[in-house]
This record gives structure tokens, sequence and C-alpha cells, in this order.
């Protein structure tokens, strides 16, 4: 009989117990969640994931707290575990709009584009006036190569939101990236001086380079430098700018710059070596030139330069080799056929010279009256 009571005793204990322990953990769990919730507002991450993991751990079924350890895991770069917990949280999320916005955002840094893309355009079609889910769509749309799509995406957006500068910048970058350099890189300044971005500085400054407007390309990168001299090319294109203005010891110095962070840097070895050869070191600028041959041995100015230098240093047969070639891969470039010319006459045949003259005189004859010019990238 006595141990029969035990029995009923310790069954009755355990199941008060277990009683108990459910009453407590409901509020242990809010309390792990209002802790993850705090910690990942400080910027305490690793703290917010074990307290979001301790809250669903009580209650496997606290949307938030998985929406939030989603969040928190991808704030680590924990892409697949934080898309898991999207996915898992987003059946029974009141805001789905919001955990598709997180999945959107895992996925795209994760580089999984067509996922991101469906998860946004999900978001983009139910609130299309919404501007975060329009921008990282954008985004999306650049790096897949739809460069038009996200102008087209963005621009109804623009009346009524000038002053927001995450959506001028991506139009500004979806315009620029699409071709409509004219219509990007205002906006692109407009968006550097309102935030002060060294960023969108840069790119509007890189794009006055591509368009060959030098001043204005150096006035938006020395902005840049100003607030941050690291963005990787920015020394080159600094330079390259102010080559083009004839400042050379500036261009120089800059090149050099570049060259200490990337020896490799084409451009830098190109540009640097081209005024290595006007100062007439040549001695300088002959590693520089063929390393830049070297690199990208298709490029028509580097070989000219090259050639140049070997018609100078009395190099004639190389000079007339390398010109020969490129006057084959380039033949309506009347500079290449200049050079050519004089190599000849150098070598004592004149004959070669005087058709490779003609041949530079028609052509210039050719791009005056059709108004071009006879530069090479």
């Amino acid at each position: 009989m006595r141990s029969v009571f035990l029995s009923v005793l310790t069954l009755g204990l355990v199941a008060a117990q277990g009683q108990t322990a459910k009453q407590a953990s409901s509020g242990d769990a809010d309390e792990f969640l209002r802790a993850g919730i705090a910690a990942e507002q400080h910027g305490d991450v690793r703290s917010a994931i074990e307290d979001f993991q301790k809250a669903l751990a009580i209650e496997p079924g606290l949307v938030q707290a998985r929406v939030g350890l989603g969040v928190a895991l991808a704030d680590t770069g924990k892409f697949d575990a934080a898309i898991e917990e999207d996915l898992h949280a987003l059946p029974a999320a009141a805001d789905k709009n919001a955990v598709r916005m997180n999945l959107g955002m895992a996925y795209y840094k994760k580089g999984d584009l067509a996922h991101a893309r469906e998860q946004l355009e999900t978001v983009h079609a139910a609130a299309p006036r919404d501007v975060s889910a329009a921008v990282l769509l954008s985004y999306v749309y650049v790096k897949m190569g739809r460069e038009a799509e996200a102008v087209d995406l963005l621009m109804p957006l623009e009346a009524g939101n000038e002053s927001n500068t995450d959506l001028e910048y991506a139009l500004a970058f979806s315009l620029i990236q699409s071709g409509r350099d004219k219509d990007g890189v205002p906006r692109m300044e407009k968006v550097a001086q309102a935030t002060h971005s060294a960023n969108a500085y840069f790119i509007a400054g890189a794009t006055h380079v591509a368009r060959q407007e030098m001043s204005d390309a150096r006035t938006d990168l020395d902005a840049a430098r100003h607030l941050d001299g690291s963005i990787p090319g920015l020394p080159t294109l600094i330079g390259q700018a102010e080559y083009a203005l004839g400042d050379m010891k500036a261009a120089a110095a800059d090149f050099q710059t570049a060259l200490r962070a990337d020896p490799r840097d084409f451009n830098a070895n190109l540009d640097l070596g081209a005024i290595r050869l006007k100062e007439r070191d040549f001695e300088n600028a002959r590693p520089l030139l063929e390393l830049a041959v070297e690199l990208q041995p298709a490029s028509p100015i580097a070989r000219l330069e090259l050639g140049k230098l070997n018609e100078i240093t009395g190099k004639y047969a190389e000079a007339a080799a390398g010109l020969e070639a490129l006057v084959k891969a380039e033949p309506e470039w009347m500079d290449a056929h200049w050079e050519l010319a004089n190599t000849y006459f150098l070598l004592d045949r004149p004959e070669d010279g005087k058709r490779e003259r003609m041949i530079a005189q028609q052509l210039k004859s050719s791009h005056r009256a059709q108004g071009t010019d006879d530069k090479k990238d």
C-alpha cells in the first residue's frame, strides 16, 4: 500500500512540476525574445542569435523569434541558415512582405539572384509604392544585366521621393549602367553632395572619365579621395584625369600610388609608361609599357606606345613588327599608320614609308570630313 501511495505521489509531483515549467517557459521565451531584439538593436549579433535560439527551444512556433534569428544569421553571413529560418517563418508570419524582404536580401547577398528576384517581385507586386523593396529589386536587375528594367522600376517612384537618397542613388546607378549617363550622373552627384558619399562621388567621377569629361571627373574624384582615399582604383582614375588635363607631375604621382597598391594595374602602367616616354625616361618607360602590353595584348594604345619606344630607342625591327600587326588589327587608325611610316623610313624602306604616309593622310582627310577623331581607348 505504501509503495502504491509513493508512486501516485511521485506521478503527481511530476505532473505539477510539468505544469509549473510549462507556465514558466512561456514567460521565459518572451524574455529571450526581448533580449534577442535588444541585442540585435545594439549590434550584438552573437548574443541575439543565442537568445532567439533559446526562445525557440522553448516555443518553436514563436514566429517573431524565428524571423529575428533569420536576420541575425544573415548579418553574420550565414545566408543558408538565415534562408531556412525565413522559409520556416513565412507561412505563419503576420507580415509576409517583411519576411520576403529578409529572404530577398539573404538570397541577394548569397548571390542567388533568381530566388532574390522571385521574392522581391512578389513584394513589389503586393506593395508597388514600397521604395525599399523596389530599390533592392533594382540592384538584382542590374546584377542580372537588366539595367533598363531597373530604371523602369524606379523612375515612377521618383516623384515625391526626390529627397530619398537610397532611391536616388539606385536610380542614378541604374541609369549609368543602362548607358543613360546624362540622366544618371547629375543624380549621383546630388546624392554625393547630400550624403557626403565617397562611393557616389567615385561613380560619378569614373563616368566622367569614361566620357572624357576630365575637368568634372577631377572635381568628383578629388572629393571622393578627400572622403575616402582607400577606394580601389581611385588613384588611377584621378591620374587619368590629371594626365588628360596636362598635369603630368600630379598624374605620375597618382599612378605610382596606384602601382604600389596593384603592380599589375593596366591603366596605371600604360599611362605612367607614356609619361616616362614623353619625359624621354626610356629606361623606366620600357618595363611599364611592356607589362601593359602583356596585361592587355590587344590594347591598341599600349601597342602604339611600345612601338614608339622601340622606334625612339633604335629597336626599329621590333617597332616595325609590332606596328605592322597593329595596323593590320586597326586599319582605320591614322596614328598607327603615321608611326609605321616613320619606322619604315628609319629602316631605309622609303617606298613602304610613303605608302603608309599616304594611307595616314587619306585617313586624316576622311576623319576631318566625317567630323570624327582618331583616338583609341
